[in-house]
Parts: structure tokens; C-alpha cells; sequence
């Protein structure tokens, strides 16, 4: 059976109708508005003008971990030089510290980064922490995300690596 739309002379109405209650001028002014703002929006992005940079605080102390994942679901933390265990992540627990370094291994296996290459945890002057990924360039402002998930690092940044 085959189904198609007839225009017939009983839907004239209901289509005129339609157009009646949609009045053109202010509908056009809108769509207008929300061209212009995405022109200014994208003109923004792309040339950095209007942008207001605020200079990273002087780096108190700098750490590097690596953070591996282990066959029970657990994440540990090791101090990069030493290899000593800092921290051991248990299973289904800390989702922003799991959310966080889940986003920074997709973008290394996205640009054929490998694991050797440790994160770097920067503990600066005004108390804000940036984790950086050296293989990839990315930059994580724990403080963006809050005191509480801000903590969740700050507690590994303080953290002293398990003697072996």
C-alpha cells in the first residue's frame, strides 16, 4: 500500500491556518539572532579577541605519577621516579579521578601516545593544581571542577610513595 501526502481543498484551511499563527517578521528577526550569535561566538574561538588569559601562578612543587590500571578494576599511582606506590584507586570508586585520566588516555591513544611518558602534577603558588600531559600537551585545571574533586589529586600530590 502505498502512502502519500494529497493536497487536497480540505487542507487548505488547516495550512493557512498554520501560516497565520506564525508571524514571519519576528520568526525571521530570531532566526537572525541566533546566526549572529553563533558568527560571534565562532569569531571569538577562533581569534582569541575578547579573551581574557590569566597567567598561570608560580610552580611550588611539580610531581610525575603514572597511573595504571589493574585486571580487578583498581587503578594504582606510582611516583614516577621512585616507582613506589602512592595510592591504589579501588574498584568502582573516585569517578573524577577515573573520568579525568580516562579522557587523558583516549587523547594519547588518539595522537599514538604510550604509557611511558608520565603525567606531571604542578602544585602552584595561589593553591591551584594543573595536571599535565607532557605526550599530549593537555592541560586539566583541577580547580575548574571543584574543591571536593580538586582534593581527590591534591591528596596524591601530598601523598609519599611507599618504600620498596
Amino acid at each position: 500500500m502505498e502512502h502519500a501526502i494529497a493536497d487536497s481543498p480540505a487542507d487548505a484551511p488547516a495550512r493557512e491556518h498554520l501560516h497565520e499563527n506564525l508571524p514571519r517578521t519576528p520568526l525571521m528577526a530570531l532566526c537572525a539572532l541566533v546566526i549572529c550569535t553563533v558568527v560571534a561566538v565562532a569569531a571569538v574561538r577562533i581569534t582569541g579577541v575578547g579573551v581574557v588569559h590569566q597567567p598561570d601562578a608560580a610552580a611550588v612543587e611539580v610531581r610525575e605519577f603514572r597511573f595504571e590500571d589493574r585486571p580487578d578494576g583498581s587503578i594504582v599511582v606510582l611516583d614516577a621516579a621512585s616507582r613506589g606506590l602512592v595510592e591504589t584507586v579501588a574498584p568502582g570508586t573516585n569517578g573524577f579521578l577515573r573520568g579525568t585520566m580516562r579522557g587523558l588516555a583516549r587523547e594519547r591513544k588518539r595522537m599514538g601516545v604510550g604509557p611511558e611518558i608520565p603525567f606531571r602534577m604542578i602544585g602552584r603558588a595561589d593553591g591551584r593544581l594543573t595536571l599535565e600531559d607532557p605526550g599530549t600537551g593537555r592541560r586539566v585545571d583541577l580547580a575548574s571542577f571543584g574543591p571536593t574533586n580538586a582534593a581527590v589529586f591534591a591528596q596524591i600530590m601530598v601523598a609519599k610513595p611507599a618504600v620498596q
